[in-house]
Protein backbone atom coordinates (compact mmCIF):
# COMPACT_ATOMS: atom_id res chain seq x y z
CA UNK A 1 0.00 0.00 0.00
CA UNK A 2 1.39 3.36 -0.63
CA UNK A 3 2.42 5.60 1.82
CA UNK A 4 1.06 8.75 0.94
CA UNK A 5 2.42 10.80 3.91
CA UNK A 6 6.41 9.73 3.02
CA UNK A 7 5.98 10.00 -0.86
CA UNK A 8 4.77 13.53 -0.27
CA UNK A 9 7.76 14.30 2.21
CA UNK A 10 10.20 12.74 -0.58
CA UNK A 11 9.04 14.93 -3.47
CA UNK A 12 8.56 18.32 -1.51
CA UNK A 13 11.34 20.01 -2.96
CA UNK A 14 11.30 22.30 0.20
CA UNK A 15 11.36 19.34 2.52
CA UNK A 16 14.96 19.90 4.11
CA UNK A 17 16.61 17.42 6.55
CA UNK A 18 12.99 15.77 7.60
CA UNK A 19 12.94 14.55 3.64
CA UNK A 20 16.68 13.40 3.44
CA UNK A 21 15.95 11.45 6.47
CA UNK A 22 12.72 10.06 4.99
CA UNK A 23 14.70 8.93 1.65
CA UNK A 24 17.23 7.29 3.86
CA UNK A 25 14.29 5.24 5.61
CA UNK A 26 12.82 4.27 2.71
CA UNK A 27 16.11 3.08 0.65
CA UNK A 28 16.90 1.06 4.00
CA UNK A 29 13.33 -0.39 4.10
CA UNK A 30 14.12 -4.39 3.96
CA UNK A 31 11.33 -4.93 1.92
CA UNK A 32 10.77 -1.62 -0.18
CA UNK A 33 14.00 -0.50 -0.12
CA UNK A 34 17.23 -0.51 -2.07
CA UNK A 35 19.60 -3.60 -2.55
CA UNK A 36 22.59 -1.82 -2.14
CA UNK A 37 21.40 0.35 0.33
CA UNK A 38 20.10 -1.96 2.45
CA UNK A 39 23.51 -4.18 2.29
CA UNK A 40 25.17 -1.73 3.74
CA UNK A 41 27.25 -1.06 7.35
CA UNK A 42 29.08 1.84 9.38
CA UNK A 43 32.18 -0.42 8.32
CA UNK A 44 31.10 -0.47 4.44
CA UNK A 45 30.07 3.36 4.94
CA UNK A 46 33.30 4.55 6.45
CA UNK A 47 35.58 5.36 3.08
CA UNK A 48 32.46 6.82 1.63
CA UNK A 49 32.20 9.48 4.70
CA UNK A 50 36.58 10.10 4.47
CA UNK A 51 35.72 10.69 0.39
CA UNK A 52 33.35 12.89 1.26
CA UNK A 53 35.08 14.94 3.62
CA UNK A 54 37.70 15.52 1.55
CA UNK A 55 35.80 16.09 -1.89
CA UNK A 56 34.26 19.04 0.84
CA UNK A 57 37.79 20.45 1.57
CA UNK A 58 38.68 20.20 -1.94
CA UNK A 59 35.70 22.66 -3.02
CA UNK A 60 36.98 25.03 -0.20
CA UNK A 61 40.53 25.10 -1.55
CA UNK A 62 39.48 25.57 -4.90
CA UNK A 63 36.40 27.92 -4.19
CA UNK A 64 33.81 26.29 -5.90
CA UNK A 65 30.95 27.31 -4.24
CA UNK A 66 28.55 25.62 -6.13
CA UNK A 67 30.27 22.83 -5.57
CA UNK A 68 30.70 22.57 -1.86
CA UNK A 69 26.83 22.85 -1.86
CA UNK A 70 26.46 19.57 -3.23
CA UNK A 71 29.41 17.98 -1.82
CA UNK A 72 28.09 19.50 1.92
CA UNK A 73 24.90 17.72 1.22
CA UNK A 74 26.87 14.43 0.33
CA UNK A 75 29.11 14.56 3.66
CA UNK A 76 25.30 15.31 5.51
CA UNK A 77 24.40 12.10 3.45
CA UNK A 78 26.99 10.57 5.64
CA UNK A 79 26.05 11.51 8.83
CA UNK A 80 22.05 10.38 8.28
CA UNK A 81 23.36 6.97 6.52
CA UNK A 82 25.13 6.05 9.60
CA UNK A 83 22.52 7.45 12.04
CA UNK A 84 19.89 5.31 10.15
CA UNK A 85 21.73 2.04 11.09
CA UNK A 86 22.46 3.29 14.51
CA UNK A 87 18.92 3.51 15.07
CA UNK A 88 17.57 0.09 13.04
CA UNK A 89 19.85 -1.61 15.74
CA UNK A 90 19.13 0.42 18.36
CA UNK A 91 22.30 2.08 19.66
CA UNK A 92 21.12 5.67 19.14
CA UNK A 93 19.01 8.06 17.47
CA UNK A 94 20.06 11.08 14.91
CA UNK A 95 18.08 13.17 17.54
CA UNK A 96 20.76 11.89 20.09
CA UNK A 97 23.56 12.73 17.95
CA UNK A 98 22.45 16.07 17.26
CA UNK A 99 22.13 16.49 21.15
CA UNK A 100 25.22 15.52 21.78
CA UNK A 101 27.48 18.00 19.30
CA UNK A 102 25.05 20.70 20.98
CA UNK A 103 25.81 19.54 24.62
CA UNK A 104 29.54 19.55 23.77
CA UNK A 105 29.61 22.90 21.90
CA UNK A 106 28.12 24.51 24.90
CA UNK A 107 30.36 22.89 27.24
CA UNK A 108 33.03 23.78 25.50
CA UNK A 109 32.07 27.34 24.75
CA UNK A 110 31.55 28.98 28.56
CA UNK A 111 32.57 31.86 27.62
CA UNK A 112 29.47 32.36 25.00
CA UNK A 113 27.19 30.43 26.74
CA UNK A 114 27.60 30.47 30.21
CA UNK A 115 29.28 32.48 32.71
CA UNK A 116 32.79 32.90 31.86
CA UNK A 117 34.07 36.68 30.62
CA UNK A 118 34.36 36.71 27.16
CA UNK A 119 37.50 39.18 27.33
CA UNK A 120 40.11 36.51 26.94
CA UNK A 121 42.73 36.01 24.00
CA UNK A 122 42.71 33.39 21.39
CA UNK A 123 45.53 31.88 22.65
CA UNK A 124 43.91 31.44 26.29
CA UNK A 125 40.31 30.47 24.60
CA UNK A 126 42.53 27.52 23.27
CA UNK A 127 43.97 26.24 26.24
CA UNK A 128 40.67 26.55 28.18
CA UNK A 129 39.51 24.49 25.09
CA UNK A 130 41.79 21.77 25.43
CA UNK A 131 41.74 21.78 29.35
CA UNK A 132 37.68 20.85 28.88
CA UNK A 133 39.09 18.51 26.07
CA UNK A 134 41.25 16.80 28.69
CA UNK A 135 38.48 17.00 31.33
CA UNK A 136 36.24 14.89 28.76
CA UNK A 137 38.64 12.36 27.95
CA UNK A 138 39.15 11.69 31.65
CA UNK A 139 35.86 11.29 32.00
CA UNK A 140 35.83 8.87 28.94
CA UNK A 141 38.33 6.73 30.89
CA UNK A 142 40.75 8.01 28.42
CA UNK A 143 43.85 8.37 30.44
CA UNK A 144 47.34 8.70 28.59
CA UNK A 145 47.79 12.06 27.08
CA UNK A 146 47.38 10.35 23.18
CA UNK A 147 44.05 8.98 24.12
CA UNK A 148 41.39 9.58 21.57
CA UNK A 149 43.50 10.37 18.47
CA UNK A 150 41.77 8.71 16.11
CA UNK A 151 43.91 5.71 14.18
CA UNK A 152 42.19 6.03 11.03
CA UNK A 153 43.24 9.93 10.74
CA UNK A 154 45.32 10.22 7.55
CA UNK A 155 48.93 9.38 8.77
CA UNK A 156 49.96 12.83 8.24
CA UNK A 157 47.29 14.97 10.07
CA UNK A 158 47.74 11.65 13.00
CA UNK A 159 51.45 12.67 13.30
CA UNK A 160 50.72 16.38 14.03
CA UNK A 161 48.41 15.56 16.23
CA UNK A 162 50.21 13.24 18.18
CA UNK A 163 52.52 15.51 18.65
CA UNK A 164 50.76 18.64 19.38
CA UNK A 165 49.50 16.10 22.52
CA UNK A 166 52.59 15.24 23.56
CA UNK A 167 53.88 19.23 23.23
CA UNK A 168 51.31 20.02 25.64
CA UNK A 169 53.17 17.85 28.35
CA UNK A 170 56.43 18.75 27.58
CA UNK A 171 57.72 16.54 25.21
CA UNK A 172 58.95 18.74 22.48
CA UNK A 173 61.25 20.65 21.13
CA UNK A 174 62.34 24.60 22.51
CA UNK A 175 62.29 25.86 19.13
CA UNK A 176 62.44 25.27 15.27
CA UNK A 177 65.94 25.43 14.85
CA UNK A 178 66.41 22.01 16.50
CA UNK A 179 63.72 20.69 14.80
CA UNK A 180 65.71 21.42 11.80
CA UNK A 181 68.38 19.98 13.16
CA UNK A 182 66.82 16.61 13.12
CA UNK A 183 65.54 17.26 10.09
CA UNK A 184 68.71 16.97 8.66
CA UNK A 185 69.70 13.97 11.15
CA UNK A 186 66.62 12.18 10.12
CA UNK A 187 67.16 13.03 6.15
CA UNK A 188 71.14 11.47 6.44
CA UNK A 189 69.79 8.13 8.26
CA UNK A 190 67.93 7.93 5.47
CA UNK A 191 70.34 8.29 3.17
CA UNK A 192 72.64 5.94 4.77
CA UNK A 193 69.69 2.96 5.31
CA UNK A 194 70.24 -0.13 3.27
CA UNK A 195 67.42 -2.49 3.45
CA UNK A 196 64.02 -2.16 2.41
CA UNK A 197 63.16 -2.57 6.00
CA UNK A 198 65.37 0.75 7.23
CA UNK A 199 64.00 3.13 4.48
CA UNK A 200 60.66 2.47 5.68
CA UNK A 201 61.40 2.97 9.10
CA UNK A 202 63.64 6.19 8.58
CA UNK A 203 61.14 7.32 5.93
CA UNK A 204 58.74 7.70 8.42
CA UNK A 205 60.78 9.00 10.93
CA UNK A 206 61.72 11.77 7.51
CA UNK A 207 57.86 12.43 7.65
CA UNK A 208 57.22 12.61 11.47
CA UNK A 209 59.83 15.34 11.95
CA UNK A 210 58.43 17.32 8.79
CA UNK A 211 55.20 17.25 10.29
CA UNK A 212 56.42 18.40 14.04
CA UNK A 213 58.43 21.36 11.78
CA UNK A 214 55.16 22.20 10.34
CA UNK A 215 53.52 22.24 13.84
CA UNK A 216 56.28 24.60 14.67
CA UNK A 217 55.88 27.00 12.44
CA UNK A 218 52.06 27.08 12.72
CA UNK A 219 51.66 25.50 9.09
CA UNK A 220 49.02 22.49 8.53
CA UNK A 221 50.54 20.11 6.73
CA UNK A 222 47.77 18.60 5.45
CA UNK A 223 46.77 21.89 3.49
CA UNK A 224 50.49 22.54 3.08
CA UNK A 225 50.55 19.16 0.98
CA UNK A 226 47.24 19.51 -0.54
CA UNK A 227 48.39 22.82 -2.23
CA UNK A 228 51.45 21.76 -2.92
CA UNK A 229 49.73 18.75 -4.63
CA UNK A 230 47.30 21.21 -6.37
CA UNK A 231 50.20 22.99 -7.38
CA UNK A 232 51.84 19.89 -9.32
CA UNK A 233 48.83 18.84 -10.98
CA UNK A 234 48.57 22.22 -12.59
CA UNK A 235 52.26 23.03 -13.78
CA UNK A 236 51.98 19.24 -14.89
CA UNK A 237 48.74 20.04 -16.76
CA UNK A 238 51.18 22.73 -18.63
CA UNK A 239 53.58 20.46 -19.68
CA UNK A 240 51.23 18.25 -21.04
CA UNK A 241 48.96 21.00 -22.81
CA UNK A 242 52.64 22.68 -24.43
CA UNK A 243 53.92 18.54 -25.64
CA UNK A 244 50.35 18.29 -27.54
CA UNK A 245 50.92 22.08 -29.29
CA UNK A 246 54.33 19.96 -30.68
CA UNK A 247 52.41 16.99 -31.42
CA UNK A 248 53.81 15.10 -28.41
CA UNK A 249 52.95 12.98 -25.36
CA UNK A 250 55.02 12.93 -22.36
CA UNK A 251 56.64 9.23 -23.01
CA UNK A 252 57.73 11.10 -26.11
CA UNK A 253 59.49 13.47 -24.46
CA UNK A 254 62.83 13.76 -22.19
CA UNK A 255 63.09 14.56 -18.97
CA UNK A 256 65.23 18.13 -19.90
CA UNK A 257 62.33 18.78 -21.87
CA UNK A 258 60.21 18.60 -19.65
CA UNK A 259 61.86 20.14 -17.03
CA UNK A 260 62.32 23.46 -18.98
CA UNK A 261 58.51 23.31 -19.72
CA UNK A 262 58.14 22.94 -15.59
CA UNK A 263 60.33 25.49 -15.24
CA UNK A 264 58.26 28.07 -17.79
CA UNK A 265 55.30 26.95 -16.41
CA UNK A 266 56.40 28.34 -12.79
CA UNK A 267 57.48 31.84 -14.30
CA UNK A 268 54.05 31.70 -16.30
CA UNK A 269 52.45 31.13 -12.58
CA UNK A 270 54.48 33.61 -11.05
CA UNK A 271 54.02 36.57 -13.49
CA UNK A 272 49.76 35.90 -12.88
CA UNK A 273 50.46 36.63 -9.18
CA UNK A 274 49.94 40.36 -7.98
Amino acid sequence: MPDTLSDSLIHDPNGGLPRLREIMRRLRDPDMGCPWDIEQTFASIAPYTIEEAYEVADAIQREAWVELRAELGDLLLQTVYHTAIAEEEGLFTFDEVANAISDKMVARHPHVFGDEPRDKSARQQTRDWEAIKAAERAGQQQKGTLDGVAIGLPALLRAYKLQNRAARVGFDWPSTDQVLDKLVEEANELRAAKTPEEQLDEMGDLLFVMANLARHMGIDPESALRSTNAKFTRRFERIEAALEAKGKRPEDSDLAEMDALWDAAKVAERSRKP
